[in-house]
């Protein structure tokens, strides 16, 4: 499966200040569940999305268009909730942010809700979750450093993933950046999305 053909449009601090778009696909996880990193490794580019070790490096909303440039096909890095060592000010802004775009974009169809498989699904985790039911957005989970998770305990993990999320196995992709696990069925899926009239 080659790379997804993608590149950066824009940044933006609110809704408002993004152009028209054909269709959204957001990302979205706590700060340092590996957003960056997995859009970098959809692509297979090492510098396209920032990454950081420290978590909240994401503090925008990030624009990247699937090719061809014009298509109005985005998938939409949203900051991460959680862990971010900022002023509170600054976290209810990004808070805000998010709640605004997810709420107010009419191009938004569907959300990459990305899990850390090494930690499992969080309180705020499922409290995100819970409201993406809540405003009937339809979510896909994808369970990141499925590497970072040693063999011997993958199978009580999974079946932990699953029983928290209160989902099928199906419903749930492992993938890893680093290894490259699951990143081309998730770049099939992704295709197929924006293929959909």
């Amino acid at each position: 499966m080659p790379p997804l053909p993608i590149h950066f449009v824009q940044s933006a601090s609110s809704l408002h200040q993004l152009p028209t778009s054909r269709r959204e696909l957001a990302i979205i996880g706590r700060s340092n569940v590996g957003k960056s990193s997995l859009i970098n490794a959809l692509a297979n580019r090492t510098k396209l999305a920032k990454t950081s070790k420290t978590p909240g490096a994401t503090q925008l909303i990030n624009i990247f268009e699937l090719a061809p440039e014009g298509s109005g096909n985005w998938l939409v890095d949203l900051p991460g909730y959680g862990f971010a060592k900022a002023p509170r000010r600054e976290i209810t802004r990004w808070r805000e942010m998010i709640e605004q775009y997810l709420t107010g974009s009419a191009s938004l169809e569907a959300v990459l809700v990305l899990i850390d498989g090494a930690v499992g699904p969080t309180p705020l985790d499922l409290q995100t979750i819970d409201w993406l039911h809540h405003i009937d957005l339809p979510a896909r989970f994808v369970a990141t450093k499925a590497d970072k998770v040693r063999p011997s305990k993958s199978k009580a993990r999974r079946t932990e993933v699953l029983t928290l999320l209160e989902v099928e196995r199906s419903d749930v992709l492992w993938v890893s950046a680093s290894s490259g696990l699951g990143i081309d069925e998730l770049r099939r899926e992704i295709l197929a999305f924006f293929a959909e009239d």
